[in-house]
């Protein structure tokens, strides 16, 4: 076997040893003839600002955007006219969806809404009861005309109270409105005209807030501060808390008010949104007359206030 050293069993002489690294450029490698073992910078020549915390700071930084911006009337961009869902359902079928849908639902078009908050039956001590409270506006993103009414009475007896307001409605951001117009009170008679402003919007943590003041044309101050929450329980059923405040500068006998706070309403209803375009509930409220006002119903022979159980719905279109 000595002799046939260098040779397979095949009778095939065995290949030399070679370099296993033969062929291959090492100075690929690190401490090879890289920058890096050069003493040179490893991120020279990249541009470092697209990595995340390192941009720079730009013409863009603080810029405002979304609902940050300040409302006013300048033109929307012109839409694309490239769109790729033409081609996969045809032209004119999005065309039409773009005019009919998209637009129509993302502003710049003519809106309206009627909702009445309140329209409920009231049992309560004595004589039972009935209450309303409802909008309606009409307008686009800053503008609106607003029309507003409230009043209660009691069944058997002639109407207690009820007014109705017109109202210019313009955003002053996008949660807040400025409101003025007129205000005009059917009962209690006398009847009076009141010039009015105020303000309505949606303060932080989904608050409906209102606040107005009213100046009538005979003189008298009046003011009002409404508010109320929809904490939803379920996706069904919602609990809505709400409070109204009234408030008079000086004593209107004519119309049985005294200085001061006049009268405050706290109220708790739980309504279920079936169908929330119309939805039924039911809940507690509680009313009371104060000060001068107070003292002017109980001369009257009328009730100052007190607790009702309320049924009612909720509906808008």
């Amino acid at each position: 076997m000595s002799g046939m050293q260098g040779m397979n069993m095949g009778g095939q002489q065995a290949a030399p040893a070679q370099d296993p690294h033969a062929g291959h450029d090492m100075s690929a490698m690190p401490d090879m003839g890289s920058p890096a073992a050069a003493g040179q910078d490893p991120h020279a020549g990249h541009d470092m600002s697209a990595m995340p915390g390192m941009a720079m700071e730009g013409s863009q930084a603080g810029a405002k955007v979304g609902t940050d911006l300040l409302p006013g009337n300048k033109p929307a961009p012109a839409p694309s006219g490239d769109h790729l869902a033409d081609r996969f359902w045809g032209a004119d079928a999005m065309a039409s969806s773009r005019e009919n849908d998209l637009r129509r639902e993302h502003g710049g078009m003519t809106y309206y809404q009627v909702l009445f908050n309140l329209a409920e039956y009231q049992a309560r001590k004595g004589s039972d009861g009935y209450r309303w409270d409802g909008e309606a506006w009409i307008g686009g993103d800053i503008n609106r005309l607003w029309l507003k009414s409230e009043g209660e009475g009691s069944f058997g007896k002639s109407l207690e109270s009820a007014e109705v307001q017109a109202l210019y409605s313009h955003a002053l951001d996008p949660y807040w409105n400025l409101q003025a117009g007129v205000r005009y009170d059917f009962k209690p008679n006398p009847s009076r005209t009141y010039a009015t402003i105020g303000i309505e919007g949606l303060a932080p943590y989904q608050f409906e807030i209102e606040g107005a003041l009213f100046l009538s044309d005979k003189g008298d101050v009046l003011a009002r501060a409404e508010g109320y929450y929809d904490q939803r329980i379920t996706n069904y059923f919602v609990l809505q808390p709400r409070v109204e405040a009234n408030f008079a500068a000086q004593d209107v006998r004519e119309t049985g008010i005294g200085s001061g706070l006049t009268d405050l309403e706290a109220g708790l209803r739980l309504r279920y949104e079936g169908r929330r375009e119309f939805a039924p509930y039911i809940g507690v409220s509680w009313e009371r007359q104060f000060g001068d006002t107070a003292r002017f119903s109980r001369a009257r022979g009328d009730d100052t206030g007190g607790f009702s159980f309320v049924a009612g719905v909720r509906t808008w279109f």
